[in-house]
């Protein structure tokens, strides 16, 4: 249950960091556990309704806030038994085909019924703790909302292996997206730095300086005209929202993507009526990890998985072929 606590500015915190001045308010509340709320998207303006995610925002005297404070989350998750496609399992390790719509590990706002829950039902004692505790038998993420191939550890060896390999950039991934308009060339490759967006801070983006490197190599695979296309990205770099940010970078954002996926009204013309429906009505970003292919922990062989589109995003391609 979330309790909702209504906050007024006094006089005196004008000008300090909205973390230090909630702190004052809440002396039963750390500053570190207020700065996580406010990042989280828990503090909203008590006046214009805004969410509030900067912890450094500086106050006014008189500004009214509400934070929302959910139950604090057990300190482990809990095991849940909740159905896993699995496309490969042995003692060290777990592949998945997890469906758009599951988070990967407890965060707040999604305290349960992740994919680390699922896993510890279902691997058990071997699990706990690997990775840590938040997130045991996980070395790499994909988005709520992104459905595809994921790879967890069993044990400690193969979780410390198989985070070498993702830092090394040692692993193979590709992705097939949907994204507005077709790309031209239609192959090449996206090499830029990216880093959080200089005002939106919960959204990443292409920067100049003071970013992470990050390498995306495309490929379009069908084309529905000038409206869309379906494409084929390859990570050499698996940055936060590397394919999102990229493809929006070159200009053909990924279609059903809430965040980065605006296409104009001359692109979304190239459509028929049908296909233009389907693609603005498409509840999610339509990315999907495919393929996922790594050296094993502890025999050294290369192994390698591919998953078959979504009926979702199958059904998106056949409306976008619509004449």
């Amino acid at each position: 249950m979330t309790q909702k606590l209504e906050l007024s500015i006094p006089d005196q915190a004008a000008g300090e960091r909205l973390d230090r001045a909630l702190a004052s308010l809440l002396p039963e509340m750390s500053r570190s556990r207020l700065k996580a709320l406010i990042e989280a998207g828990n503090l909203t303006s008590s006046e214009s309704g805004a969410t509030i995610t900067e912890p450094s925002f500086r106050v006014k005297p008189g500004q009214l806030f509400a934070l929302h404070v959910p139950d604090a989350a057990p300190p482990e998750p809990l095991g849940q038994d909740i159905a896993l496609d699995i496309v490969y399992e042995d003692a060290d390790i777990i592949v998945v085909d997890k469906p758009a719509g599951m988070v990967v590990h407890p965060a707040p706002g999604n305290l349960d019924s992740t994919l680390v829950n699922a896993l510890i039902s279902h691997c058990g004692d071997s699990l706990s703790g690997i990775g840590g505790v938040k997130r045991p038998g996980i070395v790499h993420r994909i988005d709520k909302d992104t459905s595809g191939l994921i790879i967890a550890a069993k044990n400690d060896a193969a979780h410390h292996a198989l985070s070498r390999s993702f830092a090394a950039h040692d692993i193979a991934r590709a992705y097939k997206c949907l994204v507005w308009g077709t790309p031209s060339p239609k192959s090449g490759t996206i090499e830029t730095l990216l880093g959080r967006h200089p005002t939106h801070r919960q959204r990443m983006a292409v920067v100049s300086r003071n970013g992470r490197h990050a390498i995306t190599h495309y490929q379009v695979e069908q084309s529905f005209g000038l409206g869309a296309a379906l494409v084929e990205c390859r990570l050499e770099t698996g940055r936060t929202h590397q394919i999102r940010v990229h493809m929006t970078h070159i200009g053909h954002p990924l279609i059903g993507d809430p965040t980065y996926g605006r296409a104009t009204i001359a692109r979304r013309a190239q459509l028929s009526e049908t296909a233009r429906e389907a693609a603005r009505g498409f509840p999610r970003q339509a990315l999907h990890a495919a393929l996922l292919g790594v050296t094993h922990p502890r025999t050294g062989a290369y192994m390698e998985w591919e998953s078959e589109l979504p009926a979702d995003m199958q059904e998106l391609i056949r409306r976008l072929g619509t004449k």
